[in-house]
This record gives C-alpha cells, structure tokens and sequence, in this order.
C-alpha cells in the first residue's frame, strides 16, 4: 500500500517541549489514577474548548472526539480517555458498532452525562418516519442515556422526507437538543428546506487542509447551518502529518501539522472531530487553543485545496 494510502497514525507527530512531559505521562498513568486527574486539570485550563452557538441557542463544542473504528475494549478505554483529557464533544453512529463501547466509556469517565455533547447518527437502512423512530431508542438505549445532544442523518440517501420528519418530532419531544445531517451538499439541503419545519442546525462533511469544500462552507455560513468536519487528517492521506507547508508554519508556533490543521479548521469556524486511540495524541489535539494562524498562513494552507475527496470508495 502507498504511502499516502495509510491510516491516521504513521509517522505522526513528535512533541512538543511545551506538552511532552503531559503527553508521556499521560500515557502510562491509570484512567482513574488522581496523577492522570491532575494532569488533565493542567491541561484544560491553559487549553480549554470554545462552543459555538448553533442555530436553534444550543452550545455544542469546537472540537470534539471521533469514535469511528473504535469498538470493544479499545473503544471504551478511548472515549474514556478522550473525556478525562478534557474532550466534551463525543462523535459515534450506527454504522460505526461502537455506541455500547461509547456509552460505557462515558460511563467509566466519570463525568457528568449533562456536561457531556453527545452525537450518533442514522444510518441509510434505518431511513424512513417509524424506522428512524425505532433506530433513534436503539442508539440511546446502547450509548445508556436517554435523550442525545445531536442527531443526523448520515447520508443523503433513502427516505429522507419521512426520517427528517420523526427527526423534527423527536426534538419538539426534546428527546434531542439539535438535529443535522451528515454528507449532505448544498443541492440536497435545499431539496430538504423544501419540506423542512426545522432547519438543520448541522452538517457533518468531509472537511480538511486536500478538500475545503469551498462551496459547502460559503453555503453553509450564508445558511447558518454550523459546518462539521469528519476525519480533518484526511485519515493520513497524501502523508498529511509530514506536509511541509503545515510543517513550516508550525515551527514558527511550535506546533506540529495535526494541530496546525485543527487550528486552520478553528479559526475558520468548522468543529472537528479528530480520532485517536492513543492518550499522547488526544492531548496533542486539544492543545490548540493557545495560538493563531495569521492571515499569510492561512493562504498558504488555502493552496493545498486539491477540490476532491480523499476517499473516493465511499462516494
């Protein structure tokens, strides 16, 4: 397999001075463990994640925790993690057989579900009105909590009328605090607003430094629909954590590419969900919010726009 083909994770990332001593403490210390408590505590007040207002009044996170591929143990130990280290966004869906990992990793956190933004998704099989509404108690009964702070629609496909209407229901019921879709481009979403009660508070696309989705975004803003970017390393494609325009422009901060991206992605108002088993790196991710990208910055990493998804099997 090239190179370029790999998965997040190859040759990822070397610390920084400012956060190594947290990063391999962090990874050898117990979940519960009062040392791994206090390194978090360091951590969150000198990093601490932004909201953003959504369209319908609800805070949700600018960065939050994606749990794709995370299943069984490693998926609990992950999410765990992900909300010890200070992660409150926790991203899961369906198709992804991980919401009872997640749940339990919730569960093992120890961290109040309120203070928690908990996102699942709709897969295509479950679209349509009562299928929706039966797929929607099976997501929460396995996450273990009664109501979720997000839900959408995964893919723009089945019966998308009759699953945005139980959508629309299941939040007056207030059994969710924001609803969304997920992969939707600015033609679907006008075809929904034609019979929509509720406009979307979200979409979930394929957003990173290869593909901008420079028409979504300007669609999405004028729309006040709040943009969310899955897998932002483009899962390591086009050897995303050795680029050298990121790498330059994260010298000068003492930053490393995977946080120049997330930071790129902040400042252009878009949350993220990176995805990592490993603590060290989730520490890294969440260590973004002590600098900014200047204007000369953010146009070199606008050049490295290719305008077409790095994952062309799941088109």
């Amino acid at each position: 397999m090239e190179k370029k083909n790999k998965p997040d994770g190859m040759k990822r990332r070397n610390f920084l001075q400012k956060t190594s001593v947290f990063a391999a403490t962090a990874m050898f210390l117990p979940i519960n463990g009062l040392d791994l408590l206090s390194l978090n505590t360091a951590i969150i007040q000198t990093s601490s994640i932004p909201n953003v207002t959504l369209n319908n009044g609800i805070q949700m996170p600018m960065l939050g925790f994606g749990t794709n591929t995370l299943r069984g143990a490693i998926g609990v130990q992950s999410v765990a993690d992900a909300i010890l280290v200070g992660y409150r966004l926790i991203d899961t869906a369906h198709i992804y057989g991980n919401e009872e990992s997640v749940g339990e990793g919730i569960k093992q956190s120890g961290i109040n579900r309120k203070e928690l933004f908990v996102t699942s998704k709709l897969w295509v099989d479950d679209s349509g009105y009562e299928s929706t509404k039966k797929a929607f108690e099976t997501s929460i009964s396995k996450l273990g909590t009664d109501y979720l702070d997000l839900y959408l629609i995964h893919r723009p496909r089945g019966d998308v009328k009759g699953t945005w209407k139980a959508m629309e229901e299941l939040y007056q019921e207030g059994k969710i605090k924001a609803i969304g879709v997920s992969n939707f481009d600015p033609k679907q979403l006008d075809e929904l607003m034609t019979y929509a009660k509720i406009k979307p508070m979200v979409n979930q696309i394929e957003t990173h430094v290869f593909f901008q989705q420079g028409d979504s975004y300007k669609y999405l803003k004028k729309s006040d629909i709040q943009m969310e970017a899955w897998s932002p390393f483009a899962a390591g494609r086009n050897d995303i954590f050795n680029n050298k325009t990121l790498a330059d422009i994260g010298k000068k901060y003492g930053k490393n590419n995977a946080q120049v991206s997330l930071r790129w992605n902040y400042q252009r108002g878009i949350i993220a969900i990176p995805r990592s088993k490993q603590k060290a790196h989730m520490i890294e991710n969440i260590n973004i919010f002590d600098f900014e990208l200047n204007e000369s910055d953010m146009k070199a990493i606008a050049k490295l726009d290719l305008n077409v998804t790095q994952f062309p099997e799941w088109e």
